[in-house]
């Protein structure tokens, strides 16, 4: 064996490569050959032995390889005949057999629990031993767990919990699992629950659930490693929310809700103040003109403007609003001076013209991806002349969505020296297409717009490819466009 094997660093490097390997096949054959591979590097010599075991039993799905180290459960676990059924009838495990099923717990660091049907072969197993001593990750997806199930993983190294539903066995997870980072809670659950459970916990970094009360909210505001909260419910949840106190999280970088009740949104950043926030996202199926009003003023005054650089602000239904109020959204995002993404989908028109959107652009020179999708495409006052000058303040943009008077031809491409080599992605608001100039709209894309290939338009929803304008373009670069099928999809795909 070459010497250079000897140096542990240089081996656990190597090691730590192959193993590397069994993620790059989602059939799983790479990580088939991976795991078979360490199984051999274990039983080659000593030296190898201790590091390709640990690496080996890393991660797991479930107790069965486990329980294929007891001598008894060995033969019908690996039997195709019995490997769905063999647990139904097998008797719990005994004292000897517990050591045999633990001989290679302590070297597991991730284990997936899809299901609890092997949990009865381990009731005699004694509470006080760590079943994982090292275990940093346990993904839990069984549905309708019992008292007392959670008592073997519940390890003082637990970093990352995930669990597709609240259990009350958890509501102390914090003070077991004293490390504890990472929460995620995935189905709706009991709000008193919860918040209980959200305030065992004193070191997260990333959490991830239903909504909270006000009184889980006030708690996360003193966690100091607090990096990201992500909100999501199946359902819109009305609940009480008051006593909510003025506070900061000083190191959050990440808030994102989805399907929560908008107004209580807003409560959250009219009383707290997030001034290292970079990213904010919010998703539901309906927000009325004047509920998105304050959402953006509330979003303005909370301290973020000097950090945070991507908003994504979307609903999926329409409302029927007897309303003229226009959405002034652009104007109160002109304060996040370090903005680089800004997609905005809401129910109420979004009002621009040539300055405001020069005002824009100056006030966000980092912008890489802008889209202000109006559902009502009320006639725009944004035109070619207008757009060109905004885009020779943004140098950084790759892909933009507005809405243009395509109908006004109001530049002439070729009398132009500039050309914008960053844009990628064109999306045109229109009402119809029918009344352009699609020859004259392709050849301002052809010369000034370089890294464009296709123009899509939409009309308050899904952009589709538009295919007088792509025709000329072919034309004009002399590349025939053609739409086939996969072209298409890859269409759709660009816009998820």
């Amino acid at each position: 064996m070459h010497r250079a094997l000897f140096v542990s660093e240089i081996l656990v490097e190597i090691f730590i490569n192959l193993n590397q390997l069994q993620n790059s096949d989602l059939l799983g054959r790479t990580q088939s050959v991976t795991r078979r591979s360490l199984a051999s590097l274990a039983r080659t010599c000593k030296t190898f032995h201790e590091l390709a075991m640990d690496l080996l039993w890393a991660n797991l799905s479930g107790l069965r390889p486990l329980l294929g180290c007891v001598t008894r459960l060995h033969s019908v676990i690996y039997d195709p005949e019995s490997k769905y059924s063999w647990s139904q009838h097998a008797q719990p495990l005994d004292e000897h057999e517990f050591h045999q099923f633990l001989r290679h717990a302590a070297r597991v660091r991730h284990i997936d629990i899809p299901a609890n049907n092997y949990f009865h072969l381990l009731t005699a197993l004694p509470v006080e031993p760590c079943v994982f001593p090292r275990l940093l990750s346990l993904s839990w997806i069984v549905q309708r767990a019992n008292t007392g199930d959670f008592r073997f993983f519940l390890s003082p190294t637990l970093r990352r919990f995930y669990t597709s539903e609240l259990h009350p066995d958890l509501k102390c997870i914090g003070t077991h699992c004293a490390a504890l980072e990472e929460l995620t809670v995935l189905e709706d659950s009991d709000m008193a629950l919860l918040s209980e459970t959200v305030h065992s916990c004193t070191g997260l970094r990333r959490l991830q659930c239903p909504p909270l009360d006000s009184g889980a909210w006030m708690h996360l505001s003193t966690i100091p490693t607090l990096l990201e909260v992500k909100i999501s419910a199946s359902h819109i949840i009305r609940h009480p929310f008051h006593n909510l106190k003025f506070a900061t999280f000083h190191n959050l970088t990440t808030l994102s809700f989805c399907e929560t009740v908008v107004l209580v949104v807003i409560t959250i950043l009219q009383h707290f103040e997030f001034p290292s926030l970079n990213e904010f996202e919010m998703h539901v199926r309906f927000l009325p003109c004047a509920e998105a009003e304050l959402l953006f003023r509330a979003l303005s005054l909370c301290k973020a403007s000097k950090t945070l650089q991507h908003i994504a602000i979307s609903s999926r239904n329409r409302v029927e609003e007897q309303s003229s109020i226009s959405l002034t959204a652009v104007r109160q995002f002109l304060c996040f001076e370090q903005l680089r993404t800004l997609k905005l989908s809401a129910n109420c028109s979004i009002f621009l013209d040539n300055d405001l959107l020069f005002e824009a652009m100056t006030s966000w020179p980092h912008i890489r991806s802008l889209s202000l999708v109006d559902w009502h495409l009320w006639p725009t006052a944004v035109t070619f002349r207008g757009l060109f000058a905004a885009l020779r303040l943004c140098p950084r943009l790759q892909d933009l969505e507005i809405s243009v008077d395509a109908r006004n031809i109001d530049i002439e491409p070729e009398a132009e020296a500039f050309q914008h080599t960053s844009l990628k992605k064109l999306i045109v608001g229109l009402r119809e297409t029918e009344e352009v100039n699609g020859e004259a709209v392709a050849r301002i894309v052809s010369s000034m717009l370089p890294a464009i290939d296709r123009v899509m338009w939409a009309n308050g929803g899904v952009p589709r490819l538009w295919y007088d304008v792509n025709i000329h373009l072919g034309i004009l670069r002399n590349k025939p466009f053609s739409v086939p099928g996969c072209c298409i999809i890859e269409a759709a795909l660009d816009l998820v």
